[in-house]
């Protein structure tokens, strides 16, 4: 990633790539609370069940929405990782701004 203000996120299941695109947050909840990855967050490890996965612009308006029954998201150095074997809950995905 250019030296920029954002991150980089990629989610993928078991089967392949999902999405992947620079950002500027990803907000969920987990069992403890809802939480923001902005850029340059500490090192971050949680599980996310049933909840909405969020993918943001500066402006905060979405970019992609997923909803998994169990997620891993990881972030590390600006780039975040969202992981699941699981299926979608919703299988529309969020329609992304430039479409």
């Amino acid at each position: 990633m250019k030296e920029k203000e954002g991150i980089y996120v990629r989610v993928a299941s078991s089967e392949k790539v999902l999405w992947e695109g620079e950002a500027f947050a990803v907000s969920s909840k987990n069992s403890q609370g809802k939480f923001d990855i902005l850029p340059h967050h500490t090192n971050f490890l949680t599980i996310v069940e049933d909840q909405p996965i969020k993918i943001s612009n500066q402006k905060r308006q979405v970019l992609q929405e997923f909803r998994f029954k169990q997620a891993v998201i990881y972030n590390q150095e600006n780039r975040v990782a969202i992981y699941t074997l699981g299926e979608r809950v919703n299988d529309q995905p969020h329609k992304p701004l430039n479409e």
